[in-house]
C-alpha cells in the first residue's frame, strides 16, 4: 500500500498527519486529561510508554492495518487526534477522536470530512462502522446529524454505519461549508 496519499491530508483549516514518536507527550497529555478522555478507553503508563506504543503502532501502519493521525491547525498547532483501525477490504472503523481547546471553529466537521476522505477515497472502503458511548451525547448528535445509520445499541454503545455513497453526495457541500462558500442547501441528514 502506498501511504503517500493518506500520510498527510489537508482541509481548509486543518491537516491530518500520521502520528510520530515525537507526539508521545501530546498524546499522553490528551489521553490522561479528564476533560477529553471521559468516553475513551483508559490509558496507563508514562510518556515513554506512549512513545513505545507509537513505535510499535508504526508497524501496523506500514501494513495498512491502522492509521493514527494528529489533527493540526494550518499553522502546525496540534489540536486533536483521530484513528482509523479494523480496516478491511469493504470497511473501516474510526475513533479515539479528541479535539482540544486549540481547535478551530468547525473542527469536528472538518476532521470527520478528512477521515471519511481517507477511508473512502484513500483506502477505497465502502463503509465506516463505529460505536459511540451512550453517554457521549454531543458525539452521538454529531453522527446523527451527519447521517450515520444506527444499526444496534447495547448498555454501553450505539453502533453506526456510514456509507461511502452518503459521503459522496455531501462531500462537496461539506467542503464548501468549511470554506465559507456553500450556497446550496445541505444534503438530506447532514450536519
Amino acid at each position: 500500500m502506498d501511504l503517500s496519499s493518506i500520510a498527510r491530508v489537508e482541509g481548509p483549516s486543518l491537516t491530518l498527519r500520521l502520528i510520530q514518536p515525537e507526539d508521545a507527550a501530546y498524546v499522553h497529555s490528551l489521553r490522561n486529561n479528564p476533560a477529553y478522555n471521559t468516553h475513551l478507553s483508559t490509558v496507563t503508563g508514562t510518556v515513554d510508554d506512549q512513545r513505545t506504543w507509537i513505535k510499535d503502532y508504526k508497524s501496523r501502519e506500514a501494513h495498512g492495518q491502522e492509521f493514527y493521525y494528529v489533527i493540526e491547525r494550518k499553522n502546525g498547532t496540534r489540536c486533536g487526534l483521530v484513528r482509523l483501525y479494523d480496516i478491511e477490504a469493504e470497511s473501516f472503523t474510526w475513533g479515539s477522536w479528541i479535539l482540544d481547546e486549540k481547535k478551530p471553529r468547525k473542527a469536528a466537521l472538518e476532521s470527520a470530512v478528512l477521515i471519511y476522505t481517507i477511508g473512502f477515497d484513500g483506502l477505497a472502503c465502502d463503509r465506516a462502522v463505529f460505536d459511540v458511548r451512550n453517554d457521549n451525547i454531543h458525539t452521538l448528535a454529531f453522527h446523527r446529524r451527519f447521517g450515520a445509520h444506527e444499526v444496534a445499541s447495547d448498555e454501553l454503545n450505539v453502533y453506526f454505519n456510514y456509507e461511502q455513497s452518503q459521503f459522496a453526495v455531501g462531500q462537496t457541500h461539506y467542503l464548501n461549508l468549511l470554506r465559507g462558500t456553500s450556497i446550496n442547501p445541505p444534503p438530506p441528514s447532514s450536519v
